[in-house]
């Protein structure tokens, strides 16, 4: 999976793609060395990160999406977002997977939007945004502690209408 974060502070790269022409050049670039998958996201979730508008972060990823789908054919797009009208537009510009990184508890509108779709889904396990990820990042057991919650979040993302086999799980 090839990154392209579209922002300016993003703790992987420091925002060396933010901008259309340097994320598309990014992303192309990551599909020629051999990427499967691009994801693209327009929010930073670093510790501590503040978090861009709606439009804001829709303005970052969804053009870059647009325009990588029309240029690198069969290479699923995948879009990096915790905010269901954010990944509705990232969809109908050709996203094929939304990577969640809170698992659909930021947006309750993002599972049924998912599901409508019949889209891919990640659903990465999480305990808040990044302004309070680390003091809730506290575990009796982490691995069971992780499974239990990653396992309830299948159970109600199933609920909501994803199809099993189209869910993803990232421990984090």
């Amino acid at each position: 999976m090839g990154i392209v974060n579209v922002t300016p502070d993003s703790f992987s790269d420091g925002g060396l793609w933010l901008g259309e022409e340097p994320a598309f050049r990014h992303g192309f670039d990551l599909v020629a060395d051999g990427a499967d998958i691009l994801d693209i996201g327009g929010e930073s979730t670093r510790p501590g990160a503040n978090r861009p508008p709606i439009t804001q972060e829709i303005n970052r990823a969804v053009p870059v999406i647009r325009r990588l789908v029309g240029a690198i054919g069969e290479v699923p797009i995948s879009v990096d977002t915790m905010r269901a009208p954010v990944a509705a537009a990232a969809i109908e510009a050709g996203a094929r997977i939304v990577n969640d990184v809170s698992g659909g508890l930021a947006d309750p509108a993002m599972a049924p939007l998912v599901a409508d779709a019949g889209v891919d889904y990640i659903a990465m396990h999480w305990r808040g945004h990044s302004d309070t990820m680390q003091s809730l990042a506290v575990y009796d057991d982490v691995v069971a502690d992780v499974r239990e919650e990653l396992a309830r979040r299948v159970d109600a993302l199933v609920a909501a209408g994803i199809a099993p086999e189209r869910i993803v799980l990232d421990p984090g």
